[in-house]
């Protein structure tokens, strides 16, 4: 347990801090939980987090390679919610060549293998050919083919370049970073919703958004982005400005995308995480974009040393 997390100061402070945070919104919000159906809605998913962040804290405080271990869980976890999605969880071949495919994913992080990681979506792609070959079967295999690449490409490659963020300089306390200012934005943007805003850019996908509570929520995002800035490598402008940016666009950006699925699909937006509904995806769609994103210019910034 040398190389655990949990030995690290700074980690145990970002741990009570978020903990802490959640403990007081939910002191604030408890008077009013059962006001309407919104408030209830946001209650329930607050106590989901109560609950689900110690947990996840401290299991990612553990040393090597166990927050990859837990990463590759949640990511065959959500594949396993879009398959069930998308009605074609009873085709197990897909469903267990994708388990493999992020298995493999996670070998190639923690081995530090960037190049077979980037080759994987194409090998992946090139090994599920084979499955109607092999089953001598092309009936709807064209779709099983598509969704089947669209959910190892999504949940699978992009959701886990978290794990190549962990292994950034100060990499968890970037990870950390990035999903609490996902999440901020995400849930601002849906409360702020309701009281202010006309223009909905994308009435047909999500209803609920506007133009100017989207401006807002972007705006305090970067303002969380600031007030949280201890937890990255470099506290410069540059930084923090970056983070803010690609978090607020990134995230809206894959929620807009799960949108499009869920609608075509005719399945209602399930709003906030809440524990028991089932829809992982909720949190994941957020960061479908953000990460390989994210990663990319965490990366590009700390080689080029703009401090």
């Amino acid at each position: 347990m040398q190389n655990a997390l949990w030995n690290d100061p700074l980690y145990r402070q970002t741990v009570y801090l978020v903990v802490g945070v959640l403990s007081l919104v939910g002191l604030c919000l408890f008077p009013f939980r059962n006001k309407n159906t919104h408030t209830q809605a946001h209650w329930a998913s607050l106590k989901s987090w109560l609950f689900a962040a110690p947990i996840l804290l401290g299991l990612c405080g553990l040393p090597q390679p166990w927050p990859i271990v837990i990463l590759t869980c949640v990511a065959a976890w959500g594949s396993k919610i879009f398959f069930q999605m998308m009605g074609m969880y009873h085709r197990s071949n897909f469903v267990w060549a994708t388990y493999i495919g992020i298995i493999g994913l996670a070998y190639a992080i923690q081995f530090d293998n960037e190049w077979l990681y980037n080759l994987a979506p194409m090998i992946f792609l090139g090994a599920i050919c084979m499955i109607p070959i092999l089953r001598n079967s092309p009936k709807h295999m064209i779709q099983y083919l598509a969704l089947t690449l669209m959910c190892f490409s999504f949940i699978g490659w992009a959701f886990m370049h978290l794990g190549w963020i962990w292994k950034l300089d100060r990499g968890p306390y970037m990870v950390i970073y990035l999903i609490i200012l996902t999440e901020v934005c995400d849930n601002m943007y849906l409360l702020i919703s309701r009281h202010v805003g006309k223009i909905k850019m994308f009435s047909r996908l999500t209803p609920r958004r506007n133009l100017e509570a989207g401006l807002i929520a972007f705006g305090l995002t970067i303002v969380l982005a600031w007030g949280l800035r201890h937890l990255l490598p470099v506290r410069t402008e540059v930084f923090w400005v970056a983070a803010g940016v690609v978090a607020a666009l990134g995230g809206s950006l894959g929620d807009l995308v799960l949108s499009v699925i869920r609608r075509d699909l005719g399945i209602k937006d399930v709003g906030p995480f809440i524990i028991g509904r089932g829809d992982l995806l909720t949190i994941m769609d957020r960061l479908i974009f953000v990460a390989p994103i994210f990663y990319y210019v965490m990366w590009y910034l700390q080689k080029a040393n703009l401090t």
